[in-house]
């Protein structure tokens, strides 16, 4: 199972990039961290993702809100994860995070647009995928994707967006 993982799209006020469109169509699961800004970002992920697991962001309105979670989990082939937007400080987040979703293989966050992988004692995986469109201070706009299979997460790899 292929997964693509995105977070802090802030559309329209970012363009979402025609690169990750491909992407996005080819995988099994597309997962958005939150931030997406606009409900039509929403619609077109859904229309084109197999399917798409979200939450809302703290820039999210009431529209969004109303359509998303604050945090969703779903078991994929045996992965069991968790997605959210905020985490909190860098500082102690492996252990924060591990408290708070215990039977969690693998969460998925935002907010920060700084891209993250880590394990926390106990085994859970974090992962923030940057983001494909407001790279703030980083080098460049990021996602990840990352494969799926037999209860591991394996091939997670950091990909730069194109200017």
């Amino acid at each position: 199972m292929r997964l693509v993982l995105l977070s802090d799209t802030h559309a329209p006020r970012f363009r979402f990039p025609d690169s990750l469109w491909p992407h996005v169509s080819s995988a099994d699961v597309v997962v958005h961290a939150g931030d997406w800004m606009t409900a039509s970002l929403l619609d077109e992920l859904s229309s084109r993702a197999r399917r798409l697991i979200g939450v809302y962001g703290n820039n999210d309105g009431p529209d969004l809100r109303a359509r998303l979670p604050l945090v969703a989990t779903a078991t994929l082939s045996g992965v069991r994860l968790a997605v959210v937007h905020e985490t909190g400080p860098a500082a102690g987040r492996e252990a924060r995070c591990a408290a708070r979703f215990p039977d969690t293989d693998v969460l998925v966050f935002g907010h920060s647009h700084i891209p993250w992988d880590s394990v926390a004692p106990g085994g859970l995986r974090l992962l923030n995928p940057g983001s494909p469109t407001d790279r703030r201070r980083q080098p460049h706009a990021t996602f990840m994707t990352a494969t799926v299979a037999a209860g591991s997460l394996t091939d997670v790899e950091l990909h730069t967006v194109p200017r």
